[in-house]
């Protein structure tokens, strides 16, 4: 089970399905990621190289908002909307 970004992503599962697990990727960013990393997304998470999710976790921790950094942020969108 290859970690990325401190998340276990489900290794038997293709990679652009796999990436819908961590919290802020869903269909459409997960392909996007994929093809920014050049990776196939045919390809097995389990198969994914050392370099590859080294890649792979550099460039949606400084290209996205996912994980921590998208709950505190939903998390004060509700607040500040509450509070009106």
């Amino acid at each position: 089970m290859p970690r990325v970004l401190g998340i276990d992503i489900p290794g038997k599962k293709r990679l652009e399905y796999a990436l819908r697990y961590i919290y802020g990727i869903g269909p459409t960013l997960a392909l996007e990621v994929i093809e920014k990393v050049g990776l196939d997304p045919a390809k097995k998470a389990d198969e994914l190289t050392d370099d590859e999710v080294k890649r792979l976790s550099e460039t949606l921790q400084s290209r996205y908002r996912i994980e921590g950094d998208l709950r505190r942020e939903v998390q004060q969108n509700i607040r500040r909307l509450i509070s009106i």
